[in-house]
């Protein structure tokens, strides 16, 4: 007998509540990786060692149902030692609440997944050794400076890494070359002289690493992290180029001294248990500079496992640079925003890859393409033009060139135009060819405006501005007989202006603290020539077949390691300055001025650019290595910082695991941190009228010298500095000054300025904002 309408609902809903019951009671056994920070001095006397106790704590709160039983596994992946006290351990939400309320923990941290930021730059910096003998002929190596990169790994067989007149490995490193599939020990040599893995984080979150894609070692298969490693402190490699394009020396920027690779990030992303672990790893090998170029969101300074971490290598004298991000141009973009640690925007060089667009109306376009293939289109012949135009309110995937949207029976034989965003640049181009497109041109829009990045293309293809995409897109669709050709001129020298703030790197102002700048700097990340996997190619497209020695990227992931291996050149001339010295010798002295002398631009408005953008400037190293004053900062600074932040007593202890560290109260307000910038809010109360913040400088310059200073004009402020001259008698002396701030007229908009010491030969220069918050 058939059931009724009402019978089979009742069926249906039966089984849905049944279901229901089920999801939720599995998902009260389901496990995640969290981070788990313990008071290591609360360590009861009954136990031996941390370990043994922070097993019993884990185990303390583990399911005792069948249903765990039947899962039972080793919850513990990691143990932390140095980044902060704890374990990384696989917990059930349930789980994981009954822990945070037992004694001696701290916090707990759920796993985050990050994901990276993805030569001409030496000579651009003014670091090639005719124009510098005086810093890379002293012999770095004999410093031993190491520089941990953690990252996707290393292919070590790349000549980047020889070791060639090299010293051996110096005694104190405690670091490993630790062995696995196609890496062993004699991969490591006196250029990396460590190369760890860590994956039990993203293996709880992903599954076992498939080794079809992905090697279970510390070799890097995707190419990035020997990009970055090889940028960092490379050797000089005659003759690097790609597919012809950037021929010429490749050297990382401290080309003496020495690497160890941690091994964090795989084939889908890479996991705060992971990342932690390297760090944690990297500190007790002995490195001196940590450069990190991945990122996720920003979450509150006591909420972040990385800034966490960041702060104990800190306070163990490790300088640590984070790349920005590459969510720009939109304002408040920026991660890594931790005061202790240094982080890197992106900008252009003197150096570009051309490319000419030429239209059958006679127009030209230029634009830029590492485009090197078999197929080439002839200079003689003119193919026709398709744009697919959506409307004002939606966008035809075809524009933006998604896959499986193009018809090959439309766009076979055509140079097809795709609009930049919503997918990979290259895999735009892989769309048309397999649709049968002869060529691409890619058209910025308005986020990217004019910055052009080149690309390693699998079909003839150019990348253009804005504007001249806008005027390109007119004429196909008022011209149905549009066509063009495309020419590529290969490596072009002498850029004017340079360096040009890129439009993708992200943004200030510091969400979590306006009176710290961020970013703190910009280096070169757009076009970079540096090492490359072999087993991956120069497109990273599954479909690309060919082999590279060295590869062309761009992004904050690839400024960032310029920022770690100038800071290596700085803690090989300077062994005894702190990661807040060194950080403000960069800052102190960067540059805010192009190569046509006029101020800093901005890619994506072709505008001057603002401290949002650039921090304190573009990185100079040579004035970097002798910047007269420096702004020095302790741990307890640092600490003392966290102090004026609305942070509870229970927050701040995640900060004070290493000297029980207490609030001290010696900073009025956040602005008086000893930062190399300056950055002062007014609230929205207007009865506030005038700001006062304090600076402690250190003379690392002659021992007998006077600093004069020099304060730019404000629309809505008057500027008083006391004193305004501050006499050194001997080196490293320390002095103090008050800047106070009075409003005149309260503006609607932040605005820019600057303060500078000046002794006749250097100039220690801090960029300042001031912020009028609206009245509610």
């Amino acid at each position: 007998m058939a059931k009724t309408p009402m019978e089979n609902m009742s069926c249906i809903l039966a089984s849905y509540i049944l279901f229901c019951i089920l999801f939720s009671a599995n998902a009260h056994f389901v496990k995640k990786t969290y981070l788990i920070q313990m008071d290591n001095s609360a360590m009861p006397k009954a136990f031996s060692n941390h370990l043994e106790w922070y097993s019993s704590k884990v185990k303390s709160v583990l399911s005792t149902s069948v249903e765990a039983d039947m899962k039972n596994e080793e919850r513990i992946i990691y143990t932390y030692q140095n980044a902060f006290h704890g374990v990384a351990a696989k917990l059930s939400e349930e789980e994981a609440e009954k822990l945070e309320s037992e004694e001696g923990v701290v916090a707990i941290f759920p796993e985050t997944k990050y994901e990276l930021h993805t030569t001409r730059s030496p000579t651009f910096l003014g670091l090639e050794p005719a124009h510098s003998t005086n810093i890379w002929s002293e012999n770095l190596a004999g410093h031993d400076v190491i520089v941990g990169v953690v990252d996707t790994g290393i292919w070590p067989e790349s000549e980047s890494f020889n070791d060639e007149g090299m010293k051996p490995v110096p005694a104190h490193w405690k670091g490993a070359c630790e062995i696995g599939r196609n890496f062993t020990k004699h991969h490591c040599n006196k250029k990396i002289v460590g190369a760890r893995m860590f994956f039990h984080g993203y293996e709880a979150a992903i599954g076992k690493i498939d080794e079809q894609n992905d090697s279970l070692s510390p070799r890097d298969e995707d190419g990035h992290g020997t990009h970055t490693a090889a940028t960092v402190a490379g050797s000089p490699v005659h003759g690097a180029n790609l597919l012809g394009y950037a021929y010429g020396t490749a050297r990382g920027m401290a080309p003496g001294a020495r690497l160890a690779s941690y091994k964090v990030c795989w084939i889908d992303g890479c996991f705060s248990s992971d990342i932690v672990s390297g760090i944690d790893r990297a500190i007790a090998d002995g490195v001196n500079i940590l450069s990190i170029s991945l990122g996720g969101g920003v979450s509150s300074y006591y909420h972040d496992s990385l800034s966490i971490a960041a702060f104990g290598a800190m306070e163990k004298g490790v300088f640590v640079s984070f790349s920005a991000g590459n969510a720009g141009p939109d304002p408040v973009s920026i991660s890594n925003v931790s005061p202790w640690v240094t982080t890197v925007g992106a900008s252009t060089m003197d150096r570009d890859f051309p490319a000419d667009v030429k239209l059958g109306n006679g127009n030209k376009v230029t634009g830029v393409s590492l485009y090197k293939g078999e197929v080439m289109l002839s200079s003689e012949k003119q193919y026709p033009l398709v744009y697919f135009r959506g409307n004002s309110t939606t966008i035809d995937p075809r524009s933006v060139c998604f896959e499986e949207t193009l018809d090959p029976q439309v766009v076979s034989g055509k140079i097809v135009i795709c609009d930049r965003g919503n997918s990979p640049r290259v895999g735009k181009g892989l769309v048309v060819k397999s649709a049968g497109g002869v060529g691409m041109i890619l058209t910025n829009t308005v986020a990217n405006g004019e910055e052009l990045v080149a690309d390693c293309h699998l079909l003839p293809a150019v990348a253009i501005g804005e504007k001249e995409g806008k005027e390109l897109k007119n004429y196909v669709l008022t011209n149905k007989n549009a066509t063009a050709t495309l020419a590529f001129l290969g490596t072009r020298l002498g850029i004017k202006p340079s360096p040009i703030v890129a439009a993708f790197s992200s943004r200030g102002p510091n969400f979590l603290s306006f009176e710290i700048l961020k970013p703190d700097l910009v280096a070169p990340g757009v076009n970079i020539l540096a090492a490359w996997s072999e087993e991956n190619g120069p497109s990273s497209l599954a479909t690309d077949n060919r082999r590279v020695k060295f590869n062309i990227l761009s992004g904050t992931s690839m400024s960032c390691p310029h920022v770690s291996g100038i800071a290596a050149l700085l803690k090989a001339r300077h062994p005894e300055w702190s990661p807040a010295a060194i950080k403000s010798a960069l800052m102190t002295t960067a540059y805010v001025h192009d190569n046509t002398m006029n101020p800093l631009r901005d890619a994506s408005t072709t505008e001057p650019s603002s401290p949002y953008d650039h921090g304190a400037g573009h990185i100079d190293p040579i004035g970097a290595l002798d910047p007269g004053l420096v702004y020095d900062i302790e741990p307890q600074d640092y600490f003392e910082f966290l102090c004026t932040q609305k942070i509870t007593p229970t927050q701040l202890r995640v900060f004070s695991k290493y000297s029980n560290r207490s609030c001290r109260h010696t900073l009025a307000t956040p602005g008086d941190l000893n930062y190399p910038a300056i950055s002062l809010v007014f609230p929205e109360k207007t009865s506030t009228s005038v700001l006062t913040v304090h600076r402690t400088v250190t003379n690392v310059g002659l021992p007998v010298s006077k600093y004069h200073v020099m304060v730019s004009p404000f629309k809505g402020a008057y500027v008083k500095v006391e004193p305004e001259i501050l006499s050194f008698t001997r080196k490293y002396q320390k002095l103090s000054y008050n800047i106070s701030f009075t409003t005149k007229s309260r503006q609607t908009t932040p605005e820019f300025g600057d303060l500078a010491w000046k002794d006749g030969i250097h100039r220690v220069r801090s960029p300042i904002v001031i912020t009028w918050l609206t009245p509610i």
